[in-house]
């Protein structure tokens, strides 16, 4: 399958992003893929090709383009014990920075209007999907836009954190796989009364055993069944609502 690297248009720049997609049978249902803060990297690669594999063309851009093109910082080969902490104090300013929305929202606009103008995606609604803090972007960008995205998935993200009123807006179908470290289950029922209220279709729920980050094979928050969980969740969630079941 081929990966196209390309630049998106948006109000404040040009963000560099990449696209998986199948090189037949075209035109696919479309996916914003929000990365998790770590950012583009070859994990990130491995996950879109993944999901193009069952027939979908997946977008995904750098979110941190102000601050240059991925990788915005160097980053080892894999972030263990002692690396993940110095990488995401490296991050911490960025996430500060792009943690606005205002910004979130123009680069919403921006990457759905990219994503469904490529020749290879098929018309209809669009699904989006993050990690991390990718999650909490992915979540706004669904809010924002209730009549085009039709399918939501974050992992291991604060998708809380805008309030319950946040998600009074939603009308895609939603599915938060939860990290047992970010949440408690107190915590998690107060995000799920928001969801009732919203009247969306949804799954929230805590993977067992999972740290944050435990679908980034790159990192020692891996969970092996904790990412096999995520696409058996995110694929049957993708087939509904996007017709490519």
């Amino acid at each position: 399958m081929p990966i196209n690297t390309l630049q998106i248009p948006t109000p404040d720049g040009q963000a560099d992003a990449f696209a998986a997609f199948p090189d037949r049978d075209g035109p696919h249902p479309g996916v914003l893929m929000y990365p998790d803060a770590l950012g583009i990297r070859p994990v990130l690669r491995e996950m879109a090709l993944e999901l193009a594999g069952h027939g979908y063309y997946v977008l995904v851009p750098n979110i941190f383009y102000r601050h240059g093109p991925a990788p915005v910082i160097e980053l080892p080969e894999y972030l263990g014990e002692e690396e993940r902490p110095a990488a995401i104090a490296q991050l911490m300013p960025l996430i500060e920075a792009h943690n606005n929305t205002d910004l979130v929202l123009r680069d919403a606009d921006a990457y759905l209007g990219f994503l469904t103008a490529q020749p290879e995606v098929a018309a209809g609604p669009v699904a989006v999907t993050g990690y991390c803090f990718g999650g909490l972007l992915a979540t706004r960008t669904a809010v924002a836009h209730p009549g085009q995205v039709a399918a939501l998935a974050a992992f291991h993200a604060p998708v809380g954190v805008d309030g319950p009123d946040s998600l009074s807006k939603l009308t895609a179908e939603v599915h938060f796989g939860h990290a047992e470290s970010d949440l408690t289950p107190e915590t998690l029922g107060e995000l799920n009364r928001a969801l009732d209220a919203s009247g969306v279709g949804y799954t929230s729920e805590i993977y067992p055993g999972t740290l944050h980050g435990f679908t980034m094979s790159d990192t020692d928050a891996f969970s092996a069944s904790g990412l096999k969980r995520h696409w058996e969740s995110l694929l049957p969630l993708l087939g509904r609502t996007l017709g490519n079941g």
